[in-house]
C-alpha cells in the first residue's frame, strides 16, 4: 500500500489526487480512498483501511472457547448471528459435538432472517447513496419486524449472544413463530414495492447498468465471493457446496448473474432475500421438539490440532481457522472476512470510470468496514 507522499509523487501532470473520508474515527464504517484522477475520470483508488482496527484476532486468542464467540458480532455486525454460527460450529467441530435437531434448525432460522436485514439495510442505504431517499423508509419498515423479532428472542436487535458450543443458549419466545409468520406475509405483500421504486427506476437502472463491471475470471482472482461474486457468474454459495447445520435437507436456488455490474449485484441480494423467505417457510411449521443445547462440559478444551470452518454470512465466505493446543483458549484465530477481498476489486473496478459512479460500484459491494478493519 502506498503512502499519500508516494501517490502525489507519482501522479501525472493533469491529474489530480483527492480524498474521500475518512469521517471522524469513532463513526463505525470508516473508509479513506485516496483517489487518483484524470478530470473525472478515475485513474487509481488506493484504500487506507485501520481506523477501527481492533485487533480482534488477538483479543479471540485471549479468550476462552465460550467467549471468543461473540467479539465476531463486532467485526461484520449484520451477520453477527451468522458469525457466531462459524464460530460455534469450529468449536464443535473440534469436540466431535452434535448439535440437537432443534437447536440446529432454529440457527438456520435466525441466520436467513439475518440475512434479510441485512440486506433490507443495505438496499435502503445504497438507493439512499444514488440519491433515493424514499426506498430506506420502506426496507427498514420490514427489518425493524425482524429486529424486533431478534431482540425478543435473544435480547439483541445487532450484536447476537445467542449461539453457544452444542446448540442455543436458551429456547425460542412463545411468540417467535407467530412473529415470523406474520413478517413473512408482510415481507411477500410489500416485495413489490421495491420493484416500482427501485428495480424499475429508469434514474436507477441507468446509474448501476454498466457500471463496475467485474468479469467471471476477475472476481475468482480477487478472491470474492457472495452475491459479488455470484453476480459476475462464480458459483460459491457455502451453504450449497459445502452444507452445514442442515442446508441440504432445504430447497432453495443459489441465484447466479453474469452482468457483473452493479445492478446485478443489486438484483442477486433482492433475490437471495427472496430465497431466504423460502428457507424460512419450509422450516417455520418444522421446527422439532427436544432440547436445544447438547451436553457440554463448563470448561471446553479442544483436543491439540487445526479446525476449519465457513459459513455464508449475507457478504460472503467467512471462514474461522482455529489452532488449540488443548488448553481452554486458542493459540491462534484466523477469520478471513469476505468484505476484505471484495473490497481488494474496487480498484480494478473503478479504473476509467467517472467519480460519479464510485457510489454505485462501493456501495454495491456491500461493505462493512470493521470486518475488513479486525
Amino acid at each position: 500500500m502506498y503512502t499519500e507522499t508516494q501517490v502525489i509523487k507519482e501522479t501525472k501532470e493533469g491529474e489530480l489526487v483527492i480524498n474521500m473520508g475518512p469521517q471522524h474515527p469513532a463513526t463505525h464504517g470508516v473508509l479513506h480512498l485516496v483517489i487518483t484522477l484524470d478530470g473525472e475520470t478515475i485513474k487509481k483508488i488506493e484504500p487506507h483501511l485501520g481506523y477501527i482496527h481492533r485487533s480482534i484476532e488477538k483479543m479471540s486468542e485471549s479468550l476462552n472457547y465460550r467467549q471468543f464467540i461473540y467479539v465476531t458480532s463486532r467485526m461484520d455486525y449484520l451477520s453477527a448471528h451468522i458469525n457466531n454460527l462459524a464460530c460455534a460450529m469450529n468449536v464443535e467441530k473440534a469436540m466431535q459435538i452434535e448439535v440437537p435437531k432443534r437447536a440446529s434448525v432454529i440457527r438456520v432460522l435466525m441466520s436467513e432472517l439475518t440475512r434479510i436485514a441485512s440486506h433490507e439495510l443495505w438496499l435502503g442505504a445504497m438507493a439512499m447513496d444514488l440519491g433515493a431517499f424514499t426506498p430506506f423508509f420502506y426496507t427498514f419498515r420490514e427489518r425493524e419486524l425482524i429486529t424486533d423479532i431478534m431482540e425478543e428472542t435473544c435480547g439483541a436487535r445487532l450484536t447476537m449472544n445467542y449461539i453457544v458450543p452444542g446448540g442455543l443458549m436458551y429456547d425460542l419466545h412463545p411468540d417467535f413463530q407467530q412473529k415470523v409468520k406474520a413478517f413473512v406475509k408482510q415481507f411477500k405483500q410489500k416485495v413489490t414495492e421495491f420493484e416500482d421504486l427501485v428495480t424499475n427506476n429508469v434514474i436507477f437502472q441507468a446509474r448501476t447498468k454498466g457500471v463496475g463491471i467485474l468479469s467471471r475470471e476477475d472476481a475468482i482472482s480477487y478472491g470474492c465471493s457472495g452475491p459479488v461474486a455470484r453476480a459476475s457468474g462464480v458459483s460459491c454459495d457455502i451453504r450449497k457446496i459445502y452444507p452445514y447445520e442442515g442446508y441440504d435437507t432445504v430447497e432453495f436456488d443459489e441465484v447466479l448473474d453474469t452482468a457483473g455490474d452493479s445492478f446485478a449485484r443489486y438484483i442477486i441480494r433482492v433475490k437471495e432475500m427472496n430465497q431466504s423467505i423460502r428457507i424460512i417457510e419450509q422450516l417455520i411449521d418444522n421446527i422439532p421438539e427436544g432440547d436445544t443445547q447438547a451436553k457440554m462440559k463448563a470448561v471446553i478444551k479442544p483436543p491439540k490440532g487445526e479446525f476449519y470452518t465457513r459459513v455464508e454470512t449475507a457478504r460472503g465466505e467467512l471462514g474461522v481457522y482455529i489452532v488449540s493446543e488443548g488448553g481452554m483458549t486458542p493459540y491462534r484465530v484466523k477469520y478471513r472476512s469476505p468484505g476484505f477481498s471484495n473490497l481488494s476489486a474496487l480498484d480494478h473496478m473503478a479504473r476509467g470510470s467517472k467519480i460519479g459512479d464510485l457510489m454505485a460500484t462501493m456501495g454495491t459491494l456491500d461493505l462493512v468496514i470493521p470486518d475488513i478493519d479486525r
